[in-house]
């Protein structure tokens, strides 16, 4: 028993010395974000891009790509009792708002069955889409748009 609580009590110092006398920054990679930067550096500003005043959409860039939103949408309410995109959305007022009417697949359960109202898996509308802005891609692509949407 001696013989091992010694080993172990060697072992220990061992560790720790090395520890001591390699500085932890040396044995750490630096960990790059996808942007290449550093994890550790502060954070950048969030909203470093400016939205886009109200214009016409942007076009898609995929088969399925969700419209982005073309106007301001700071401040909208959008809570389980409310949404504020039905304002003007809803079949029943897309006419005299000069709004795009909600799609039809926003009517369908899972399952695909027809539903009366919005599916509450359809309701939360900036789960998908966005704001228009001019914010730059985060790293460099050569991302070209889908063939049928050309």
């Amino acid at each position: 028993m001696k013989k091992q609580t010694r080993n172990l009590v060697l072992a220990l110092v061992a560790a720790v010395g090395f520890g001591a006398v390699v500085p932890p920054s040396a044995m750490a990679q630096a960990v790059k974000s996808i942007r290449g930067a550093d994890v550790a550096d502060q954070e950048l500003q969030v909203g470093n891009f400016r939205p886009l005043p109200d214009q016409a959409p942007i076009d898609r860039d995929y088969v399925q790509q969700p419209p982005l939103i073309p106007h301001k949408v700071e401040g909208y309410e959008v809570t389980i009792n409310f949404n504020k995109c039905m304002d003007c959305h809803a079949w029943s007022r897309y006419k005299e708002s000069g709004a795009t009417k909600v799609s039809l697949t926003h009517f369908k359960d899972r399952d695909g069955g027809e539903l009366s109202n919005i599916s509450p898996r359809r309701y939360f509308c900036m789960q998908c889409h966005v704001p228009q802005t001019d914010a730059k891609p985060l790293v460099a692509n050569k991302f070209q748009r889908a063939e049928g949407l050309r």
